[in-house]
């Protein structure tokens, strides 16, 4: 008999035992439950507000499908992490922008960043689109019922005034928006070391402060055009950063960053180093100038002080850009492949 109660004891004790271990693993899930509800919670009350070319603007929650209507904020994405579902001139972005992240197949062309195609915006179900407002004004309310729409201004007179310090701070705000921060402080300080990095190149080479003058240059109607960069330009800022120093200046603040000229003008910079920009299908110093005895006869043609860069040295972009340009610079200034 007492073996029997023995054995009731004991077998009391291992089913207590079980269903106290029952209702410890559920409160344990249920934890676990309560924990990913409130990061799910959290991630969706969460909401940034920002300074765009219309004033403030709150975002609410973060972004993760964005259409983007600029290449630059394209580029921002990447330099981030992320991968836009969406781009204006998807085709025409690797042509001019090298940054060396191609873009996956999922990404969708959205038409042309001057005419986005609303439709294949729609269709793509953003939760962030991103343009400019000297393109996409016309367009704002339109976008707006699409999904929430940040517009920049990255050519009005105040940004103009240092499109290179502008340009860092529309990538701080991409990064805000989308949550970023961290990685876009690690983005910026790479720059800045791939400046330093290819500074010391040059200096190991002997051409520490050369003195240039930077060109982009095409065929307009038939003639051959040249964009000189001034200072104001993120693209000599580079150079700047570079310990070199622009020889071209304008009277007045050029909003784009550039003058827009002919070859006549060059005649003003003999003395210069030449640094200039060109798609092989358009190289007008190969084909439009060549004999030309204006260009033939410039002291830093003669003397063999020009330096081809290629067509996809982006002046216009984000710090990637900017990274990939002062790469290019030196590279050109070292006639390096």
């Amino acid at each position: 008999m007492k073996k029997f109660w023995l054995f009731a004891l004991i077998l009391g004790l291992v089913l207590l035992a079980a269903c106290g271990g029952g209702e410890e693993g559920e409160s344990a899930e249920e934890s676990s439950g309560e924990e990913s509800t409130e990061e799910s919670s959290s991630d969706e009350s969460r909401s940034v507000t920002i300074e765009d070319a219309s004033g403030e603007k709150t975002i609410e929650g973060t972004p993760e499908n964005v259409v983007v209507l600029e290449w630059t904020y394209a580029e921002d994405l990447q330099a981030l992490g992320m991968e836009p579902v969406g781009v204006a001139d998807l085709d025409a972005y690797g042509d001019w922008v090298n940054v060396g992240i191609p873009f996956s197949d999922s990404v969708e062309d959205v038409g042309t960043r001057q005419e986005p195609n609303l439709e294949a915006i729609s269709r793509l179900e953003p939760d962030l689109i991103i343009g400019v407002q000297f393109r996409h004004e016309a367009i704002k309310e339109e976008l707006e019922k699409i999904a929430p729409t940040v517009m920049f201004a990255p050519y009005s007179e105040e940004a103009a005034e240092d499109q290179f310090a502008n340009m860092k701070e529309e990538f701080n705000t991409v990064a805000e928006i989308v949550d970023k921060q961290d990685k876009a402080e690690e983005v910026l300080t790479n720059m800045e070391d791939t400046f330093s990095e290819q500074q010391s190149r040059l200096a190991e080479a002997g051409k520490e402060g050369m003195n240039y003058v930077l060109s982009q240059s095409f065929t307009l109607q038939d003639t051959p055009t040249l964009r000189l960069f001034t200072d104001n330009s993120m693209a000599a800022q580079v150079m700047n950063n570079l310990g070199m120093t622009n020889d071209h200046e304008s009277e007045e603040l050029e909003v784009y960053g550039y003058t827009e000229t002919t070859v006549e003008t060059l005649q003003n910079y003999q003395d210069t180093n030449f640094f200039y920009i060109v798609q092989e299908e358009d190289n007008i110093f190969e084909n439009q100038l060549a004999g030309n005895p204006v260009w033939e006869e410039l002291a830093f043609v003669k003397e063999d002080r020009t330096y081809q860069m290629p067509g996809d040295a982006w002046t216009f972009g984000g710090p990637l850009s900017a990274e990939v340009l002062a790469e290019q610079v030196v590279n050109a200034a070292l006639e390096e492949e």
